[in-house]
């Protein structure tokens, strides 16, 4: 009942903070909120969303991902190479999902096995990821992909990947042992592993999924830009972060929500592409979701004080 209450007080914030934002916007540059233009930047939060679904559960763990980014960069340039050289496109999307996941597996088996604290094994990893992919591309953008791959994953099917996902993974974590496993990691992992909980498995297939998720966000980011390069996940660990922690994810573990994180990553996305359509400047942009990290950062610690003493 406490942790519903939290969770609620919470949520409940994010929606008058979104609320107060599409007032903001109102006053400032109503064309911004029209149903056109609202319709062409919906599909720019597709690539964040279907990240930020794993990564929630990772930080629920107490664990965090910052190579997220570079994972979707290295498997972006593994379907560009693979559609280049001819390879239908089924099939370079197939390449994409098995650069994904092995490069979560790397660093689940890292986290898991060597027990070497996740922010620096993602963090190395991240500058790895970005090297291989701007290496193994020659730091070149590759386009020109299958127009049939485009209109279908591009269009209404990416929606209904993000809509399954989401779906899933919240009744998985709220409905399943193995969910509430989770949050048992993140709230006292010795603990949990005295309890017979297979904490390494779980952290290991949280970070493969993770992996596999940037891939997916490469494939949809090929399909709507048709192009991709090595850099085109930079930033957006930070993005990710963002949202789950102002989702309502504790960043230290033990409590977050799916439902919180899709809120954060709405605020964030719309916030981000105002700014970007208002001022025309992308370097505020970097100061404006800064800004938001603090913001998340001081109010997830006070909603856990209040949830903790309720």
């Amino acid at each position: 009942m406490k942790a519903f209450l939290g969770r609620f007080r919470q949520e409940a914030v994010l929606l008058v903070l979104l609320a107060a934002f599409v007032a903001v916007a109102w006053r400032l540059d109503p064309t911004f909120l029209t149903p056109k233009v609202q319709g062409t930047l919906v599909k720019l939060v597709l690539e964040l969303a279907v990240i930020a679904l794993p990564v929630t559960l990772i930080v629920i763990t107490g664990g965090i991902d910052l190579s997220v980014g570079a994972s979707m960069s290295l498997a972006a340039v593994a379907f560009g190479l693979a559609a280049e050289r001819g390879t239908p496109w089924p099939l370079a999307a197939v390449c994409a999902l098995v650069a994904g996941a092995l490069a979560g597996m790397l660093n689940g088996w890292i986290v898991s096995r060597a027990r070497i604290h996740p922010l620096i094994v993602t963090l190395a990893t991240m500058s790895a990821y970005f090297g291989l992919a701007e290496g193994i591309s020659r730091a070149r953008p590759i386009s020109g992909f299958d127009p049939a791959f485009q209109s279908l994953v591009a269009g209404p099917l990416m929606f209904f990947v993000l809509a399954l996902a989401a779906a899933g993974a919240a009744l998985w974590l709220s409905r399943t042992v193995k969910g509430q496993a989770v949050f048992a990691i993140g709230l006292n992992e010795k603990a949990a592993r005295f309890s017979a909980i297979d904490v390494d498995k779980i952290k290991f297939w949280l970070y493969t999924l993770a992996g596999t998720a940037a891939a997916v966000a490469a494939v949809s980011y090929a399909a709507r830009r048709n192009t991709v390069k090595a850099d085109i996940g930079h930033g957006m660990e930070l993005d990710v972060v963002t949202a789950i922690v102002l989702g309502g994810t504790s960043i230290t573990g033990g409590r977050g929500t799916i439902g919180g994180s899709l809120l954060g990553i709405l605020i964030v996305h719309e916030v981000r592409q105002f700014v970007s359509w208002h001022w025309e400047r992308d370097e505020i942009n970097l100061i404006v979701i800064g800004g938001l990290l603090i913001l998340a950062l001081v109010a997830n610690s006070a909603f856990g004080k209040k949830t903790d003493s309720a």
